[in-house]
């Protein structure tokens, strides 16, 4: 049941920011200030949530070493893309024409956090940390993946390239980052430092939402492969492997801590400790 009232508490909030933030797309001032407060709601619902259902403090969320993971998260997500974008525009495809918005790039960087942190709390926080109790580290990390990257199939120019594209690049990088340093911190910065890379810096399309006009003036074009077409760089083959890449790095730190759950262990715990009550 713990499950069930924190799924139906932040996906509440998740539909009631989201919808407010959507609403406010067409002025980048309004975007910019909704998406910081749906991003502060969200993490305020999520922390209220494990500690009525839970009964102890959201520690993933803890304001200890909040600003450092989420500044280390942000260096990694947009070195990430940027990464991406240097082997496109190396490849001659991504052209650069001149500068773009920096009103549009802030209402991209508030509809980005609004975006990121929601999308943590909810695939993160709530969904891979539980099930990963059940299955284990591994399992949790494949299944919630692939539903995160699924979810992306109702983007407009959605592909199911792209979506497994997401599950690895994404899905699979941020559960295994979450397992590496049990940090919400850390995964929003990841997740919010590659799309305002994304949208907010390159100018590129995000999960096939569409062009987004950044801080540059810019246009992507050759092979799907390599590109990902219309549905942005995600769906590229360079993205997948950096984050396949990624994936395995933060899985080899999470097993150098000790942080990974093995399938059966809860069982396990729940047995040991009924063998030990007095008869």
């Amino acid at each position: 049941m713990r499950f069930v009232w924190q799924f139906l508490a932040v996906m509440a909030m998740y539909a009631i920011t989201g919808n407010a933030v959507n609403a406010a797309k067409e002025n980048d001032g309004l975007t910019l200030v909704l998406g910081f407060v749906a991003a502060a709601l969200a993490l305020l619902v999520y922390a209220w949530v494990v500690r009525r259902t839970e009964h102890r403090p959201a520690r993933d969320v803890a304001r200890e070493g909040a600003v450092s993971k989420t500044g280390w998260g942000l260096l990694i997500g947009v070195g990430m893309f940027s990464a991406v974008i240097t082997n496109l525009f190396t490849s001659g495809y991504y052209e650069i024409h001149g500068l773009g918005s920096v009103p549009g790039a802030l209402g991209l960087a508030g509809f980005m956090v609004g975006a990121a942190v929601t999308e943590e709390v909810v695939y993160r926080g709530v969904l891979f940390r539980i099930v990963e109790e059940h299955i284990g580290t591994y399992l949790a990390l494949a299944l919630t993946g692939l539903v995160f990257g699924l979810s992306h199939l109702l983007n407009e120019h959605a592909t199911l390239w792209g979506a497994i594209a997401i599950s690895i690049e994404a899905g699979f990088m941020l559960a295994a980052a979450y397992a590496a340093t049990r940090s919400l911190w850390l995964t929003i910065g990841v997740h919010f430092g590659w799309n305002f890379a994304a949208a907010g810096i390159f100018s590129t399309e995000v999960s096939g939402n569409g062009s987004n006009q950044g801080l540059l003036d810019t246009t992507t074009s050759g092979p799907k492969l390599l590109t990902g077409g219309e549905f942005g760089p995600e769906g590229s083959v360079y993205s997948v492997g950096f984050g396949a890449l990624l994936t395995l790095v933060f899985l080899v730190l999470a097993h150098r801590r000790g942080n990974i759950v093995r399938f059966g262990a809860r069982r396990a715990a729940k047995a040991n400790s009924a063998a030990t009550l007095p008869r």
